[in-house]
């Protein structure tokens, strides 16, 4: 409707315009005789190309690109390949992009899980064996592993040279089985097979539902990565204070009545102290005042 309209004007104001407009041809027989299928075609064509211009336009425009910010650092733009991971514990924290591809991101996954594994094994293994060791060893007759300061050993405190060679030997082959195994595993492709999953589950712990599963995969990345830190805050101590971290901070080690108690004895002790400091005070008063009365 629109294109016949703009038609029937311009074929109206060509009629009303002198001959001598070029595009036009007049006839020498009779000047009435006008030809308009240039002008016509001219038209056509003009409001062709403005239509589709018009269908054109919003195309042209520039996509607005949206930029997801990181949960774990807000004043940063959130990875790629981070924003489209559905893996557990995902706060979008790559600042030195080191996954270019989901592939590098699920190497980095597996390494990460490996090493959580780990660290919540020793988080919980570090503490007990300067508990129980002594009493373990005494009860076997055997040396005990720990130093003079009841440290556990360790690359920064030493003593790994009092460890067998066989119980070296039988934790390579165990984690080198285990490792083998996971690698094959993930290789093999299969559908539900994610970074971690080996198919250990002799508890059926595992929940059967998925948001039961992701409650679970979450709550594993959280705790070893928070046993990550506390593995190395047991190193950075030991090292520091040259004590046992559990001398150290017996409170988190020990029952809760024997926290209590020597705290108690402790407060005893300190209590008969500054007694006997301030009868000594006394004494030496009463002592300088006789002597003055000499």
């Amino acid at each position: 409707m629109k294109s016949q309209c703009l038609t029937l004007t311009a074929v109206l104001v060509a009629a009303a315009v002198p001959h001598t407009v070029v595009g036009f041809q007049t006839s020498s027989s009779s000047s009435s005789k006008v030809s308009f299928l240039p002008l016509l075609s001219m038209a056509s064509t003009g409001i062709q190309e403005e239509e589709e211009g018009v269908d054109d336009f919003p195309q042209r425009q520039p996509k607005e690109q949206k930029t997801t910010m990181s949960k774990a650092i807000p004043f940063l733009s959130c990875p790629k390949v981070l924003q489209d991971s559905d893996l557990a514990g995902n706060v979008g924290f790559d600042p030195l992009e080191l996954a270019k591809s989901k592939e590098q991101l699920w190497q980095y996954r597996e390494a990460e899980i490996k090493h959580s594994r780990l660290a919540m094994l020793a988080a919980v293994g570090w503490p007990v064996s300067e508990v129980l060791d002594r009493a373990i060893a005494e009860y076997f007759q055997a040396p005990t592993m720990l130093d003079d300061g009841d440290r556990a050993p360790s690359v920064i405190n030493g003593g790994l040279g009092k460890i067998p060679v066989q119980f070296w030997g039988f934790c390579l082959g165990l984690c080198a089985a285990i490792d083998m195994y996971g690698v094959a595993k993930a290789r093999r492709g299969d559908d539900d097979y994610f970074p971690g999953n080996l198919g250990f589950d002799p508890l059926n712990l595992y929940p059967r539902d998925r948001e039961g599963q992701k409650r679970m995969e979450l709550a594993e990345i959280k705790h070893g990565r928070t046993a990550m830190v506390g593995v190395l805050g047991y190193v950075l101590e030991e090292s520091k204070t040259r004590l046992a971290v559990v001398d150290e901070t017996p409170f988190f080690f020990q029952p809760l009545t024997e926290t209590v108690e020597e705290a108690m004895e402790s407060a005893i002790t300190a209590e008969e102290a500054i007694a006997g400091a301030i009868g000594g005070t006394g004494e030496a008063m009463q002592a300088a005042g006789a002597f003055g009365g000499l």
